[in-house]
């Protein structure tokens, strides 16, 4: 059963990707979302990024979606969350993705830049995002690596440390 800490890591995120707030993940809201981001970055590399956010999608929809509708509930996530202690290279897969997306300019690292417009995209407001950038930052180069992303995206989805940097990947929680 995921941890409360799990449940609030997994219900930000969640929450900031049901577009529509019905309670449900879609396909439409992953291509919303995919839309906001784009707006947010321009749309160099957007045909990119809509690839890697519908191949996120059907990864999530396969791991979560229970009664096979097409729509993902929080539980129905938070009953995959349980279960991503087997499926790490699924966990790992989707973060080499996500990382793909989120490194606009192709040089193999994130930005601050880069990661902030990935926060804004999410959330949907402008907060700073200086501090959890820092927190990500391990060897603090100005850049987050793949490695570096990859743990983080790991420990966000399959740890249970409140105190892990990657239990703020997707900003506070």
């Amino acid at each position: 059963m995921a941890s409360d800490l799990q449940r609030k890591k997994t219900s930000v995120v969640f929450t900031a990707m049901d577009v529509n707030g019905d309670g449900f993940l879609e396909r439409a809201d992953f291509e919303a979302l995919t839309d906001r981001w784009a707006g947010i970055r321009g749309e160099a590399g957007s045909d990119r990024l809509r690839e890697l956010m519908m191949r996120w999608w059907e990864a999530l929809h396969a791991a979560s979606d229970e009664n096979s509708d097409r729509k993902v509930t929080l539980d129905e996530v938070l009953l995959a969350v349980d279960n991503l202690g087997t499926m790490l290279d699924l966990v790992v897969a989707t973060a080499e993705s996500m990382f793909e997306a989120v490194d606009e300019d192709g040089d193999g690292e994130i930005s601050a830049e880069e990661y902030g417009r990935m926060i804004h995209a999410w959330t949907g407001d402008d907060a700073p995002t200086d501090a959890g950038f820092a927190r990500l930052d391990l060897n603090g180069d100005g850049h987050i690596s793949k490695a570096e992303f990859a743990g983080h995206w790991v420990e966000f989805w399959a740890g249970d440390d409140a105190d892990a940097p990657g239990t703020y990947v997707f900003g506070e929680v």
